[in-house]
């Protein structure tokens, strides 16, 4: 049995109304969203034919139909134009821009803040990780005083960002100590990639810098190592939702590493990637991530996602996504202020 027009006009008009209203959806009602177009005798006759295509499901036997797990695969896969960034009105899209207008530009905070203003608008929860290119390094050290007993590492990477970690220094740091060991930061660990930091480097550094200085040096062997880094908003939308918030431990589980959570919301390419709970691993039955790269000029990437219901409003939500997607490269890059 072949999918024709109507069975995938009718397979859209489901999962609308499914999202819509979150009830299966009856001949009825589709008659209805169809102006009376098509008879209830038809469709019942195109919704059993695609329940035999294993698109639709029954939850009851009295009650109407619901997108199957397959059922919302294929609707993502053929029935949807993603990304239609194109088609958000202008009044969302100013408001989008004035979002982003009060934000700050440094990347470890303007990700936060882009995800939280995405799970905000959307009711869904919001993930984005910082930007980061493969051959992304240290270029410039300083160390800073910050207490009697505490020094601050600033790394500046070869793409402008600013990296930062604390040290504790139980016997002090003085102003000459700051001087030397950024001197000899700049000298041991610019331009160095990750994969370059043998033992043997960090010991010659640790050794001319004295024990006592050490956790500077760790400090800065940290900055060098950092890879992106991932942050989850809008938790508390999910718990509202009863068909994912059974997924909302796992997902906190997932967030709590960095490399687990940039993996969950990598996007394939550059298109809009929507990925089903059923298919991750360990499967977040009912939920749906929908991802989206984002570039930052200089190289650098991304990625920015919505986490909700497998029954979102795809078509409300899409174009949201493609747009702040957008919005956050160009902040990152320092346009479109």
């Amino acid at each position: 049995m072949a999918m024709d027009a109507r069975k995938q006009r009718i397979l859209e008009a489901i999962v609308a109304l499914y999202a819509n209203g979150g009830e299966p959806v009856g001949s009825g009602l589709l008659a209805n969203y169809f102006d009376m177009a098509l008879s209830s005798a038809t469709l019942r006759n195109e919704m059993a034919a695609l329940t035999k295509l294993g698109l639709l499901e029954q939850p009851h036997t009295s009650a109407g139909r619901v997108p199957s797990a397959q059922g919302y695969r294929y609707y993502l896969d053929h029935l949807i134009d993603a990304p239609k960034a194109s088609a958000l009105p202008d009044a969302d899209r100013r408001h989008i821009d004035d979002l982003f207008a009060a934000m700050d530009a440094e990347p470890e905070k303007l990700v936060p803040a882009a995800a939280r203003s995405l799970a905000d608008l959307t009711g869904c929860a919001a993930a984005a990780t910082t930007p980061q290119a493969p051959d992304l390094c240290i270029a410039h050290f300083e160390v800073v005083q910050v207490g009697r007993y505490s020094a601050a590492v600033l790394a500046v990477t070869s793409a402008g960002g600013v990296r930062t970690r604390v040290a504790r220094v139980d016997t002090g740091l003085s102003r000459d100590d700051a001087a030397n060991i950024a001197q000899l930061l700049n000298r041991g660990l610019t331009f160095v990639a990750p994969q370059d930091l043998s033992p043997m480097l960090m010991a010659s550094l640790v050794l001319a810098a004295g024990e006592r200085l050490s956790p500077v040096i760790m400090a800065a062997q940290a900055l060098v190592t950092t890879g992106p880094q991932a942050c989850l908003e809008g938790a508390q939308y999910l718990a509202k939702m009863p068909d994912v918030r059974q997924n909302l431990g796992t997902l906190l589980e997932i967030f709590s590493d960095n490399e687990a959570a940039t993996e969950l919301i990598r996007p394939e390419g550059s298109r809009v990637t929507a990925t089903l709970g059923c298919d991750l691993d360990p499967a977040m039955q009912g939920c749906c991530i929908v991802s989206k790269r984002y570039l930052a000029g200089g190289g650098l990437t991304g990625s920015v996602a919505l986490i909700g219901s497998t029954r979102m409003e795809y078509e409300r939500l899409l174009p949201i996504l493609d747009y702040f997607a957008a919005k956050l490269g160009q902040s990152m890059a320092g346009q479109g202020q």
